[in-house]
């Protein structure tokens, strides 16, 4: 009797896996870069959690705004992978992919602000302010009259044995 409970149970969770398999394999997969808006030249991470929605990646995050595609550095809990990368120097919108072992791809999008540093173009002269310091106001000079005044230093103790 046991025995027909477990095969029963068996193919009962071999059913549900095999409905379910297929409608997990259709979801976008979990995974972020951040910052969104970057400068140019900047930094950027990747992140993807394979156990919590994510996905376990084929391959490093790839985008034509990347400088170089981010590598998965970083492992840790969860089927965490992260990494880091560096953005072209040219302002604009890009798509980055994710291309996941179980065949998924995703993308995301991630924006290159503001402009480039140019090496032809000289920052403009400054110049020293106008305005002038005032002078502080000399100390007055205090001149003590006696031991009192000046602490009376060592010997000056009185010593209560």
């Amino acid at each position: 009797m046991l025995k027909k409970v477990m095969i029963g149970a068996l193919v009962c969770g071999a059913a549900q896996l095999a409905v379910i398999a297929p409608a997990a394999a259709t979801t976008d997969p979990s995974w972020g870069l951040t910052p969104t808006e970057v400068e140019p030249g900047a930094q950027i991470y990747a992140e993807t959690r394979a156990a919590a929605g994510g996905c376990t990646p084929k391959g490093p995050v790839t985008s034509p705004g990347l400088a170089e595609p981010v590598t998965w550095t970083i492992g840790g809990n969860f089927g965490k992978y992260g990494g880091y990368g560096r953005v072209v120097k040219t302002p604009g919108k890009y798509v980055a992919t994710l291309t996941c072992t179980d065949g998924r791809e995703s993308t995301r999008t991630f924006t290159v602000v503001g402009v480039p540093p140019s090496s032809t173009t000289k920052p403009p002269k400054t110049t020293k302010p106008t305005s002038v310091k005032p002078k502080p106001k000399p100390q007055v000079a205090v001149k003590p009259v006696g031991a009192p005044q000046t602490g009376g230093g060592f010997g000056a103790r009185s010593w209560d044995w």
